[in-house]
């Protein structure tokens, strides 16, 4: 089994979902007026720290990580639930930007 210490990987969290346009219309009301939502915020990338794990071999194979994007809402603003994506890493490990701005 080969041991890797370190690791380079590329992330991206995902893009906010298209909102929508819409008007509503009601019986009672004379003018309805706009509807629309907002887009559903994207997803993001999450560290979970695991006890099991002793080596990052895991990311030799898969460098790649993205988020799903926000889907776009229906009319009235109801909202979409979004997904994270979820990352394994070692305990004692420590995750740092390879670009310090």
């Amino acid at each position: 089994m080969k041991f890797l210490d370190q690791a380079k990987i590329y992330l991206k969290s995902g893009d906010g979902g298209r909102g929508s346009m819409s008007f509503r219309r009601e019986k009672f009301i004379e003018f309805g007026g706009p509807d629309g939502g907002d887009g559903g915020k994207g997803g993001d990338i999450v560290f979970e720290a695991q006890d099991n794990l002793n080596t990052l071999i895991d990311y030799r194979y898969r460098q790649h990580f993205r988020a799903p994007n926000g889907r776009g809402r229906r009319a009235r603003g109801n909202s979409l639930p979004y997904a994270d994506r979820e990352c394994k890493r070692l305990r004692d490990d420590s995750v740092r930007d390879e670009d310090p701005e």
